[in-house]
């Protein structure tokens, strides 16, 4: 079919009216109708490039935590709403994403859910997150993931707020009607069962176990701290070459696959100069970013955002993107990239 077949809509007749409503009627309908839409030639998004400022969203976190509890709400989120997504929870079109408040000596109860989940945290003074019995303090920076089906649990018992953006893919789990969870024994807490850094030291040296043999997908690892991210991304600033779009920019990956850390969500951080001004590109994957240190200014399609600390902004599927840091920056971000890869989907192109 040529290109152009696809846009191109009969006028619909009074007797293809009554034929539709003749198919209606049979819950059918004619393809020709909706074809441009179904295959388009190239993506159709209703996502819109957002931008939730932290200094504006941060109030109203706290603010929640005097109107409920932590228990109460089972988990304190504030849900961040794509504006083209409106009302269905959702800030692309297959990943979720809210920010998170503990509060000094809450406890959020322990639970597991199919959906995969990340927190990457922007605030904590001693708060921790536990995952299957390994607990883990939050710091800030710090990348943390919950695999599909695991028990997990949060506390906070430091002085001041811990807060973190989750991102998860349950509207992707929802799509396949596949979405189940659990409580831990009637609402009570997991026991912490094994060494806080335990995965981190059995996994993330260049090392494995002899006999380890992989029971999920997701990484054995479940935190990935800050610190050491920053000294990589400096060793990459001093000793390679920057990239023309995006700087400094590394992956995270599952040490027993080298894939994505979560099978769902692919994670990645990088570093801009001050100074650094990148050319446009554009991907597949609709991309939240979080930003961990810096202030600049981001060019995603017709749409420029002015962003520093702490501000959470979306780029849609295949809208050109470019990046220009006023001072030294740090960008964290997830995306669906892994689905699309694995479905052979994902595209990308340097402009």
């Amino acid at each position: 079919m040529h290109p152009s077949a696809l846009d191109a809509r009969p006028e619909a007749s009074r007797a293809m009216q009554e034929f539709y409503q003749r198919l209606h009627k049979r819950n059918a309908a004619p393809l020709w109708e909706v074809l441009a839409d179904l295959v388009p030639p190239e993506p159709k998004t209703r996502v819109a490039p957002a931008i939730w400022r932290y200094e504006d969203l941060r109030p109203l976190v706290i603010e929640s935590g005097g109107l409920i509890t932590a228990q109460e709400a089972e988990r304190r989120v504030i849900v961040l709403e794509n504006p083209g997504l409106a009302g269905i929870s959702q800030i692309t079109q297959s990943l979720y994403a809210g920010v998170q408040l503990v509060l000094p000596g809450e406890t959020a109860p322990t639970h597991r859910h199919t959906a995969s989940a990340l927190r990457f945290v922007i605030e904590s003074q001693g708060g921790y997150t536990s995952v299957d019995g390994e607990r883990t303090t939050m710091r800030p920076g710090d990348f943390i993931v919950t695999p599909s089906w695991t028990f997990h649990d949060h506390g906070n018992p430091g002085n001041g707020p811990v807060v973190w953006m989750d991102v998860l893919d349950i509207p992707f789990v929802n799509m396949l009607d596949a979405g189940f969870s659990e409580h831990y024994e009637a609402d009570g807490t997991q026991p912490v069962t094994k060494k806080e850094g335990d995965s981190l030291a059995r996994f993330g040296a260049n090392l494995m176990p002899v006999d380890y043999r992989p029971e999920r997908q997701a990484t054995p690892i479940f935190s990935y701290p800050y610190a050491r991210s920053r000294e990589t991304l400096d060793w990459m600033y001093r000793n390679s070459p920057l990239d023309a779009c995006h700087g400094v920019k590394m992956r995270f990956v599952n040490p027993s696959t080298g894939g994505s850390p979560l099978p769902t969500i692919a994670t990645f951080i990088q570093l801009l100069p001050a100074g650094f001004s990148g050319a446009p590109y554009r991907s597949t994957d609709a991309t939240v970013f979080c930003v961990v240190e810096g202030a600049g200014r981001s060019q995603i399609g017709k749409t420029s955002l002015t962003w520093k600390q702490h501000d959470i902004f979306v780029a849609p599927s295949w809208m050109p993107v470019s990046h220009e840091a006023a001072s030294e920056t740090v960008l964290f971000s997830a995306s669906d990239r892994p689905v699309q890869q694995m479905l052979s989907l994902w595209r990308e192109q340097k402009m």
